[in-house]
């Protein structure tokens, strides 16, 4: 869940603060007998269903749930502990699945329930909705005290879930959790109806709950911090072989990969480049208590990154894929460059007008490949302009409220780009 940001407002004296669940934290369910009367509950109750789900980020590699919270008209909350409980969840999923859930930033919390077997007939996602009401804080607390005059004190969300036994202060902010969750979705579908965007809410909170997991970015060892100081292809052999070791080692021991070695460590090593098992340990880090027992694993890692061939090692700059940095265009296409300003203008414009972020009109990403892949002349067609941009933005996921609203300004934009003439050369004296 989202946390209480630093520039919270202070609580109005109308705002009550929820401190604890109406009916009392309930005791975590750690049995197949547990889950089944769970189920049964929650299949009595009537309405949507509130989840959340608390991860162990920054403390474990995987992004499972360590607790499962769930409430219902009608039946009350529960926690669920499903790590014991993983394979007795099937008479859950019966109750639940065919539910529409209501989740704050779905996206985060999906995936790791997917992987149990829990998966929503529909989604409302109250971030999200907050979001496209032109709410400028989103976090839960703060769209729960804007809404339901609710102040909802948080504290936990960065915690280790996957400690055993869950300490009471943390069950108690798990359960708050979805305590207004229910009261939150119906005010913010009421909003979005009021502000004629309940239909646009609809097709997002469709396109997220059929997304699946984020797909994983190619080349992400470099994303090494402090991976620039490095001056040789050699040296980047050297972090590449070291950070995948690590991630193979933080999977297996299901670890956050940070906590069994750090960025660090991995870039002086590179620099270092240590010849023995005495020299790596007397790097810091490597000849800590921790890390000695896997000295081989970096060692073994360091080597094979050393007799690599020079057309085996990494490039100093990963290969472009797709549009280049948009810094860069003026130089290499002005013409892209300029039809990128009058899009970005065009749709800032929009988002002020609807009062939805630029980012929830359409993707960044999505708005730089239209531009630098346009081929159609200023002053073509509008007709066959349109339709350029709308079969562009289809295929790039775009929903059909967001091309409703930002194809016909694109198309202005983008037609009325007059490439800029050539400078005309000096004259040879």
């Amino acid at each position: 869940m989202s946390e209480v940001t630093d520039d919270a407002t202070e609580p109005t004296s109308d705002v009550v603060p929820l401190l604890v669940p109406r009916d009392g934290v309930p005791d975590v369910i750690t049995t197949a007998a547990g889950v089944a009367d769970a189920a049964a509950a929650l299949a009595s109750g009537h309405g949507p269903l509130a989840v959340d789900a608390e991860r162990a980020s920054g403390f474990r590699y995987s992004a499972r749930a360590y607790l499962i919270q769930l409430r219902r008209e009608g039946a009350g909350s529960f926690l669920l502990d499903p790590i014991p409980t993983a394979q007795d969840l099937q008479p859950l999923a019966e109750a639940i699945n065919p539910l529409q859930w209501v989740l704050h930033s779905a996206d985060q919390d999906l995936p790791g329930l997917a992987e149990l077997g829990l998966t929503p007939a529909e989604l409302f996602d109250t971030e999200l909705a907050g979001r496209l009401a032109g709410f400028e804080r989103v976090g839960l607390a703060a769209i729960v005290e804007r809404t339901l005059r609710v102040e909802l004190r948080k504290g936990h969300g960065a915690a280790d879930w996957s400690t055993r036994p869950l300490p009471d202060a943390w069950l108690n902010y798990a359960a708050l959790d979805v305590e207004v969750l229910l009261e939150l979705r119906d005010a913010m579908e009421a909003e979005l109806e009021s502000q004629g965007k309940l239909e646009w809410a609809k097709e997002e909170f469709e396109y997220i709950r059929l997304a699946g997991p984020p797909k994983p970015k190619p080349d992400r060892w470099r994303r090494t911090s402090h991976i620039t100081s490095l001056k040789t292809t050699r040296q980047l052999a050297a972090v590449r072989a070291l950070w995948q070791a690590r991630e193979d080692l933080a999977r297996k021991r299901d670890v956050s990969p940070s906590r069994v070695l750090p960025d660090s460590a991995i870039i002086d090593a590179a620099l270092k480049d240590p010849q023995s098992l005495d020299a790596l340990r007397s790097l810091p880090v490597f000849g800590g208590p921790r890390q000695r027992r896997y000295s081989r694993v970096w060692m073994d890692a360091l080597e094979a990154a050393r007799r690599l061939p020079d057309s085996e090692l990494p490039p100093k700059t990963p290969p472009i894929v797709g549009p280049p940095a948009a810094g860069r265009w003026a130089r290499q296409d002005p013409a892209a460059a300029d039809r990128l300003t009058a899009a970005r203008a065009a749709l800032s414009d929009l988002s002020k007008e609807v009062s939805v972020p630029v980012e929830n009109l359409l993707q960044p990403d999505l708005v730089r490949r239209l531009c630098w892949d346009w081929k159609l002349e200023p002053d073509s067609d509008i007709t066959e302009v349109e339709s350029a941009i709308e079969t562009k933005l289809t295929s790039g996921g775009a929903r059909g409220w967001q091309r409703t609203l930002t194809v016909p300004v694109l198309a202005e934009a983008l037609n009325s780009v007059v490439p800029a003439e050539p400078e005309a050369e000096e004259p040879e004296s």
